[in-house]
């Protein structure tokens, strides 16, 4: 406690005058000040708050222009890549008839004939496909070995090769995984066609020409067996996009193998006289460009 100079008596700090003896003692007591240091800190305080919301939104506006500048390059990327990857499987499509064209034509160098569309038994029920009689041009004479030609496709032993299926008769659009049994691929059956049941056909009896003659298509909904003596009957289903008959996961049409090997991309919107002449191997039919 602070005392009068003047009287040496003990006084109040908030005195202004002694009051023993009167004296002006204003100037000599010390007043209470708010702390500098407190009143820096209390700043410092405020500026920092302020600082992290600043610096919050800065953050918070540069995420938001990185990810709308970053969707709009994927928005505009999605359908080149979605084309890019359907390109890759009606490429691996069109491989895959390729194949079976080329052992197709090297079992015709062998039997000096096309397989007949299936081999009948004594009644003349079908009981095996051409797609096991190439078997060995496929290079899968190891699966050809197991097969037995003295029971049914779907016999005892040859219902337990169904699920080895070649991956060549399975298209890359169509989704078959290891293990499936459903062909892509099937061909036209009819009297006229390059397959017209048991009996085999040779180059020579295809007068059309064999660039001219379907041999093979995708028949990707019909759901046939790939070992299953069954193709696409064309007097019942011989309109593309049939999901019975001719069709495919592909956009726009179908890849079709010609008598002479090549694979061509048939347009759904090809005119039906013109599908209809194609099927036919001696018709005689005028083709306009496909």
């Amino acid at each position: 406690m602070p005392t009068c100079p003047e009287c040496d008596e003990r006084i109040s700090r908030d005195d202004t005058t002694c009051p023993f003896c009167g004296a002006d003692v204003e100037s000599q007591v010390p007043k209470k000040r708010r702390s500098k240091s407190s009143s820096t800190e209390g700043g410092g305080k405020k500026k920092k708050g302020m600082s992290g919301l600043v610096i919050g939104l800065v953050i918070a506006g540069a995420l938001g222009l990185l990810i709308v500048c970053g969707a709009i390059p994927v928005a505009l990327l999605l359908p080149a890549v979605q084309q890019a990857r359907e390109a890759a499987r009606r490429s691996a499509c069109k491989n895959n008839l390729k194949q079976i064209g080329l052992a197709l034509h090297m079992y015709h160098d062998r039997w000096n004939s096309f397989p007949p569309a299936f081999v009948a038994d004594a009644n003349g029920k079908p009981m095996h496909s051409w797609r096991v009689l190439i078997l060995p041009q496929l290079g899968r004479d190891d699966l050809y070995q197991q097969y037995k030609f003295d029971e049914p496709w779907d016999g005892p032993n040859n219902s337990r090769l169904l699920s080895q299926m070649p991956q060549v008769y399975a298209c890359p659009n169509q989704g078959n995984t290891p293990g499936g049994t459903t062909t892509a691929y099937a061909a036209p059956f009819g009297e006229k066609c390059i397959f017209r049941g048991s009996t085999p056909v040779k180059f020579s009896d295809i007068s059309d020409g064999t660039s001219n003659t379907i041999l093979v298509g995708e028949a990707s909904g019909a759901g046939i067996p790939w070992m299953k003596p069954d193709d696409i009957d064309i007097k019942l289903h011989s309109t593309l996009g049939d999901p019975q008959g001719f069709s495919s996961h592909h956009t726009g049409g179908i890849n079709i193998l010609m008598g002479d090997g090549a694979v061509r991309f048939l347009s759904q919107n090809t005119q039906q006289s013109t599908v209809d002449s194609l099927f036919s191997r001696n018709g005689g039919e005028t083709i306009a460009d496909f």
